[in-house]
Order: C-alpha cells, then sequence, then structure tokens
C-alpha cells in the first residue's frame, strides 16, 4: 500500500514539472514583401490612384513602405507623391509621408517637405513642416501647409515668404529686364491657382525694386490668361508677370524713395500702373519729387 502511495505520488509530481502549451506562440507580427503595390479604380474601370514601395512591413492594420510612390489620376491633371518612407493605413485609407517627400502635378506645380499626411479619400495633403513650394514662376516658402494633392488650392500657416520673379522681357532698348517681387507676412497664406487669387495676411510686406508695401492684409490677383506653365511659356510671361491687381488693407503704408503715404486701403492697379489710396489718405514728402503714380480716394 505504501509503495502504491509513493508510486502515485511521483507521477504526480513529475507532470507538474511538464511546461505548459496553454501559452500562445509569438510569431513575427509582419511579412516582408518586395515591390508592393496596390491600385484603386474608378468609373468604367479607369485607375483613378495607386501607390506602391520597393518592399514593405506588412502588419494588421498598416503597411510601411519604403521607396514610396504614389500617384492621383484626374481628368484635367496628374499628380505624384514620392517619399522614402511611408505608412499606409488600410483602415483609415491614409498614407504618412516622410524623409524627402516631393508632390509634383502634371501643370508644373512642386512641393517638397520633410513629412506630409495624405488623405487619399478626401484628396487632402497637410504637413507641420518646413514646406516649399515652386509653381510658374513663383516660389513659396512657409511652415506647415494644408491643402489639395493638385496644389490648385493650398494654405500654408506662418512664416510664409513668396518670391515672384517675372520672365526676363526687353525694353526698348534692347535690355532684359526683370523686377524681382518678394513678399513675406506671419501668414497663414491661401492660394487658390484656379482662381488666381492669393490672400495674405498679418504683418505683410510687399518689396520691389521701386516701392515698399506694408499692411495687415493682402489680396493679390493675376491674369487668368495664364494659368499653367505651359501658356506662360508661350507668351514668354508668367503669373508673376501678369498681376492684374493688388488690394493692401489695415494700416497700409508705401514707401518710394524718400516719399511714404500711410491708407486704410490702397489699390495697386498692374494695367495703369497707378496707387489708389483708401480711407484716410496722407503723404509725407522728404523731397521735392512728384508721387506721380498716386491718385486718391475717399
Amino acid at each position: 500500500m505504501l509503495a502504491k502511495k509513493i508510486f502515485l505520488f511521483s507521477m504526480f509530481f513529475l507532470l507538474s514539472l511538464r511546461p505548459s502549451f496553454s501559452s500562445p506562440v509569438i510569431e513575427n507580427p509582419a511579412q516582408q514583401i518586395s515591390d508592393f503595390s496596390l491600385s484603386g479604380y474608378g468609373d468604367k474601370g479607369k485607375k483613378s490612384w495607386d501607390i506602391s514601395g520597393k518592399s514593405a512591413d506588412i502588419f494588421t492594420d498598416v503597411v510601411k513602405l519604403k521607396d514610396v510612390s504614389g500617384n492621383l489620376y484626374g481628368a484635367q491633371e496628374n499628380v505624384n507623391l514620392t517619399a522614402k518612407k511611408g505608412d499606409f493605413n488600410k483602415e483609415e485609407d491614409k498614407v504618412y509621408l516622410k524623409e524627402d517627400v516631393v508632390i509634383t502635378t502634371s501643370g508644373g506645380a512642386r512641393l517638397t517637405t520633410d513629412s506630409m499626411d495624405w488623405d487619399r479619400k478626401n484628396q487632402l495633403v497637410k504637413t507641420k513642416d518646413k514646406v516649399n513650394i515652386n509653381k510658374d514662376n513663383i516660389n513659396i516658402v512657409g511652415t506647415g501647409a494644408h491643402g489639395e494633392p493638385n496644389l490648385d488650392r493650398v494654405a500654408l500657416n506662418k512664416d510664409v515668404r513668396v518670391d515672384i520673379n517675372p520672365a526676363l522681357r526687353d525694353n526698348l532698348e534692347g535690355s532684359a529686364i526683370k523686377d524681382k517681387v518678394v513678399i513675406t507676412c506671419d501668414g497663414p497664406l491661401e492660394v487658390d491657382y484656379s482662381k488666381n487669387i492669393a490672400f495674405f495676411n498679418n504683418n505683410v510686406r510687399v518689396e520691389r525694386s521701386d516701392l515698399i508695401i506694408y499692411s495687415d492684409k493682402m489680396d493679390i490677383y493675376f491674369n487668368a490668361g495664364n494659368k499653367n506653365a505651359k501658356a506662360a511659356i508661350q507668351t514668354q510671361e508668367s503669373m508673376a508677370g501678369s498681376i492684374d491687381r493688388i488690394v493692401a488693407s489695415g494700416n497700409v503704408r508705401i514707401v518710394r524713395g524718400d516719399n511714404i503715404s500711410y491708407s486704410d486701403e490702397a489699390v495697386y492697379v498692374a494695367k495703369d500702373k497707378k496707387i489708389i489710396l483708401n480711407g484716410r489718405p496722407q503723404l509725407v514728402f522728404y523731397s521735392t519729387e512728384e508721387f506721380k503714380n498716386a491718385s486718391f480716394g475717399n
């Protein structure tokens, strides 16, 4: 009887030493593949977008891509987005791009930044980083931006600088003329290339070779004739060379040489090369030179 009890105890002890198999087996959560690609199609089977990478780590909700390239195929314009790295969220249908992010459009626009959120479904891109946008002969730099992937409408949040370099043109004596325009503001800046208009806000400063304009806000309207780079090349001028008018408002101050004018609003009409001052205009002359191009409103 004693031997039987010893045997049962020994069996119980040995069984208690056996490893437990109830714990889950830990596996690699990602599958790695090369040459990843995914496409979407719209009406009549036409491809509307695609995204690809040279390699991809596939998780449950996210695909981590390297050497990312994405495309949007529109009725009027195509858009390409590239970056060294990207996270594609399959559930939200969003892509986070980082490192050497570049957006280019078939219309000639180019945006560069360090990171970018691409909401493909809602056709939006946004970033908190420094942004550089170049289209036609207008270069825009600022911090933080959001807008459409085709860059037709885009807003920059702060620390904005716009360099406008009109195409070279000849004067009557045959020598080249290039009148550069530099615009800065604290921001935000809103640009609508489709409507040829830009809205500057807070501490706006416009500088040309012959004058400087200061104001709280400024709206710049471009002639609609040169909406794309191809037209600009054909006519030897671009949006910057075809400014229609400038409307400055709020604490407007215009400096031309030694002369300074103050007003609530100033309207510059490019065709007539005149500045119209509205709202308590004042002129301060520091020389006998006439302010030939100024006219007064109310």
